[in-house]
């Protein structure tokens, strides 16, 4: 069993030892709506860890509720990761929809006690009698229907007699509940939609919140384990269960934090935007957070449970630090795989005194003593070195080659320049050096003193190969849209070189090249005519080094979870605003301790609170932003107020999110009420459906290539056409108004 002994583990153990349960029974339990990322790894390794951990079973069951959204190939995916990590689901994948007869009976149950009604309220009256937090919601007069009406309405729903949004079914619960999920519910809408499994069977499909508690019961399952978002609904999953009176034992749920992880999106929609508009290729893009990217990157499965096992299961949402994940995957190859060298940007260097050729003998292991293996490395006259590693006017510190400093060939010898080779424009291309023969490597008697080695490869005996080199996905680490793309994420070298040793004779062949990183041969485009290598990950974190400013500047700490050393502790004083902050406003930590640790920042985020009561989107900006602005100007052109209006504008609609970064970059140079800022600028978003379709069908009618390739079947160009249409509203259309129009336009076109 595992030595961490968390909070979700200590209640299996207790209700084990009170004999609740006989058994642990857990589920991971994904809608089938894209593919898996290194969030649903964590759950993966929580669920099926923890029934490990107790000799329990942990159930794979898809949450296929939601006909328009699903299909077959998600589901493979899911469960190609669960499988990737190393993990079982025993004989069969559960799927809702295999429950949907027995779900039909137990609403047809609740209508009978009169726990649940149909009502025929449309979905913004809904809203509307739902009231608010501050106020009761009222209950719809069709709540009044006798369980007759009820009983027939719901049956010829499900005959599909009804337009979908014509009736729905919800639970009669509290219209004034303090929880506003429990203000009648909705258990079941209507869908004229073909479903991947059951096709055309059912025209009605159960809300997730009645699917979920009644699947985990059917299946056995004892500890729901869930997210935090679900926290609320963990009321509406205990109502279900005990209003339908069933037989015991039954199924308890229980939240843990989900990961968040900067320079990161793990937003289904968010990783369904780049991939359908082309900013990616595919689901399995190297630079996406899904398992499928990881591990067509090159990361081991090794290292993604390392990361999980590392980062704990938490109650209060946290931020963990990308590089965190990025050590794990380090620190699982560096034993592992054989080091080789490779020149990405090949400059040639001619050795004038060498002739004819000869084999070293290198280790694949240098730092590694028991780890066996070595290979004939060719050394010849003609070699290629990194551009990089030479130098014709060095600064202070340069320690490779330049026409006055001698440097070691990596296993082979000293060589010193003699000659610079360029071309018509100035250009070096190529190097003419001497060698000194009594320099080899471990057997070096010339006297010779050099502060550096580097890595080479012989000219005439190097494989040419392509190498994709990755970045981080994002520029920023609190990534909100395609607007915060890293456009330097993916830099691929069409024709770079490598030592004959680099040969991939099976499946899953890593490298670390020398100096360079560690690679991975692409599982799909890797052939032996054209040999393709993605970077999984550097060899140290340089991220944070080309991410600093050339000029020293004052700037906020790195807001990063701690990987070695502890934090100082708060003060009281700081202790009790994290707390309020987190338990009471639903800041995540990494932000409520930012603004707890600061009382200057504190102040005015309570200040801007009392102006707009945006709890979590005024932390956001105040956190990061203002934060920013007064380590880097050390005063602000503007106060909490304005700050407050700048959020209260957002939430309103008048502006995007994206357009609110600009209009507080104005605020900082200029001082102005963001109202005054966005009427001058011509900021206001345009969310009018009528003065938007006109642009799209304009955008659609100078495109007809891109329409007939989308209609046959390029759904990537979907993004195209959005892209087109906010565009042509310079950012300011509405960017779900956008959508639902192009997506209505397509389908008419």
């Amino acid at each position: 069993m595992s030595e961490s002994k968390d909070f979700l583990r200590t209640i299996a153990e207790e209700d084990l030892t009170s004999g609740k349960y006989n058994a642990v029974v857990t589920r991971f339990p994904p809608e089938p709506n894209g593919f898996p990322h290194i969030g649903h790894a964590k759950s993966i390794c929580i669920n099926f860890g923890i029934a490990r951990d107790y000799r329990g079973h942990c159930n794979l069951r898809m949450d296929d509720t939601n006909p328009t959204t699903e299909d077959m190939r998600y589901v493979e995916a899911l469960k190609d990761a669960v499988e990737w990590l190393g993990f079982d689901w025993g004989e069969n994948v559960y799927f809702a929809s295999d429950y949907f007869p027995k779900l039909y009976q137990y609403a047809v149950k609740l209508i009978q006690m009169g726990k649940a009604y149909v009502d025929s309220l449309n979905e913004e009256e809904i809203r509307q009698y739902r009231g608010s937090v501050t106020q009761a919601g009222r209950r719809s007069v069709y709540a009044q229907r006798s369980v007759q009406e009820n009983l027939d309405l719901f049956e010829r729903m499900k005959k599909g007699e009804f337009k979908d949004g014509e009736h729905v079914l919800r639970a009669k619960i509290d219209m004034g509940a303090a929880n506003m999920k429990m203000r009648d519910p909705l258990l079941y809408r209507i869908r004229h939609a073909h479903h991947f499994r059951t096709g055309d069977e059912w025209c009605i499909y159960p809300m997730y919140d009645f699917a979920h508690c009644l699947s985990d019961y059917i299946e056995g399952v004892t500890h729901s384990i869930c997210t935090l978002e679900f926290e609320n609904n963990r009321d509406i999953y205990d109502w279900v269960l005990d209003a339908l009176e069933l037989t015991p034992p039954r199924p308890y749920q229980h939240e843990f934090a989900r990961l968040g992880m900067n320079y990161t999106v793990m937003s289904k929609r968010k990783l369904l935007e780049l991939v359908n508009g082309g900013y990616v290729h595919g689901w399995d893009d190297p630079r996406l957070p899904t398992i499928a990217g990881y591990k067509r990157r090159g990361y081991t499965a090794e290292s993604i449970i390392n990361f999980c096992d590392q980062i704990g299961i938490a109650k209060a949402n946290s931020m963990v630090d990308v590089a965190q994940l990025e050590f794990c995957i380090r620190d699982d190859l560096n034993t592992k795989v054989p080091r080789v060298m490779c020149v990405l940007d090949p400059l040639k260097l001619t050795i004038e005194n060498y002739e004819g050729m000869e084999e070293i003998d290198a280790s694949y292991y240098p730092h590694d003593v028991p780890k066996n293996g070595s290979r004939k490395l060719p050394f010849s006259k003609e070699i290629y070195i990194e551009r990089d590693d030479f130098m014709e006017n060095p600064p202070s510190g340069y320690f490779r080659l330049t026409p006055d400093q001698p440097v070691r060939l990596k296993h082979a010898y000293i060589v010193t320049c003699k000659e610079v080779v360029k071309d018509a424009n100035g250009n070096i291309v190529e190097i003419k050096a001497t060698y000194d023969p009594a320099s080899k490597s471990g057997s070096d008697t010339s006297g010779i003193k050099v502060k550096s080695a580097i890595h080479w490869v012989s000219a005439p005996h190097a494989k040419a190969v392509e190498v994709r080199l990755y970045e981080r996905l994002y520029s920023v680490d609190a990534p909100e849209g395609v607007e915060d793309l890293n456009p330097n994420s993916l830099h691929v070298i069409p024709r770079a070189f490598v030592e004959p040793a680099v040969v991939c004779e099976k499946p899953n062949e890593r490298f670390q090249f020398e100096r360079q990183g560690y690679f991975y041969a692409d599982p799909i485009d890797y052939t032996d005519e054209k040999p393709v290598f993605n970077k999984i990950v550097g060899l140290k974190d340089s991220w944070t080094k080309k991410s600093e400013p050339a000029a020293p500047v004052s700037k906020p700490e790195a807001k990063k979870v701690h990987v070695e050393g502890e934090a100082i502790p708060m003060s009281a004083e700081e202790q009790a605003r994290f707390e309020r902050y987190t338990n009471a406003l639903g800041l995540n930590a990494e932000i409520a301790n930012t603004l707890a640790r600061d009382e200057g920042l504190s102040a005015f985020y309570e200040d801007a609170l009392s102006a707009h009561a945006n709890p979590v989107g005024i932390a956001n900006i105040v956190a990061n932003d203002v934060a920013r602005e007064l380590k880097q100007a050390g005063k602000l052109a503007f106060g909490a107020k304005e700050v407050a209006k700048l959020v209260a504008l957002v939430d309103e609609g008048v502006i995007s999110s994206k357009i609110s970064k600009e209009v507080f970059e104005h605020m900082c140079q200029t001082g102005e009420n963001p109202e005054l800022i966005v009427h001058a600028k011509g900021l206001v978003q345009i969310s009018d459906p009528a003065l938007i379709a006109p642009i799209i069908e304009g955008i659609i009618a100078q495109n007809p290539e891109n329409v007939a390739k989308y209609k046959a079947g390029n759904t990537k160009l979907f993004g195209f056409f959005v892209g087109q249409a906010l565009k042509a509203t310079g950012g300011k259309a509405n960017p779900s108004v956008v959508n639902a129009l192009v997506e209505k336009a397509l389908e008419h076109a």
